[in-house]
């Protein structure tokens, strides 16, 4: 089992019994905790059901950036800002395993180098696929195109609602988290900071 610290991952022995017992028994226990009975017919699946969608949800804990943005580098000779936005994401609430789901924002400065623009969803998509706070994954993403570009500056921002505030503690239906993470001339430069939030908000003047 692995589980990653920014852009390293670092390997962690696994729990006590993980190797004979699977996510889906865990669940099935959880079930009968409820009160509920694992093996009505509506139930009788969802261990299995639950243990897949959950795998595939944390999925970014199998994958890392050099993998992903392997060979998806180029050199150009460009030297203004790209931006990729409305990235939709999806992540779960490490806290309290529900998800969280909205848009992400992400702009850097080349220098010398660009990157593929789907590698950039791609990405986001490997963080958000993990157990997560919304602030570290903002800068996981920031961070991992800093060190793979060198570029003049990065800039991400993210919009997203919780399901933890909207289901269940305050019950705040129209409530959402916004997260930004300014690296190099994003966070030196206000001209640069107000050019991308111009752009992440529709307008060009």
């Amino acid at each position: 089992m692995s589980e990653a610290t920014g852009t390293k991952t670092i390997r962690l022995a696994e729990p006590e019994g993980a190797a004979t017992e699977s996510i889906a028994d865990l669940i099935r226990r959880m079930i009968v905790l409820l009160g509920e009975d694992p093996g009505r017919e509506g139930l009788r699946r969802t261990p299995e059901r639950f243990e897949k969608a959950l795998r595939f949800l944390t999925s970014g804990y199998r994958q890392d950036p050099e993998t992903i943005l392997n060979g998806a580098t180029f050199s150009v000779c460009y030297d203004e800002m790209v931006v990729v936005k409305d990235i939709e994401l999806y992540s779960l609430c490490e806290h309290h395993l529900l998800p969280f789901f909205g848009r992400c924002h992400v702009a850097y400065i080349p220098s010398k180098k660009v990157i593929g623009l789907s590698k950039v969803a791609r990405l986001v998509n490997m963080y958000a696929r993990r157990l997560q706070i919304q602030e570290r994954l903002t800068n996981q993403i920031a961070k991992a195109i800093e060190q793979k570009l060198n570029p003049e500056g990065v800039g991400v921002i993210i919009e997203a609602r919780h399901l933890c505030m909207v289901m269940r503690g305050v019950e705040k239906q129209q409530s959402s988290a916004v997260t930004s993470a300014m690296l190099g001339a994003f966070r030196e430069n206000k001209q640069t900071r107000d050019e991308f939030l111009a752009l992440v908000r529709g307008k060009n003047d």
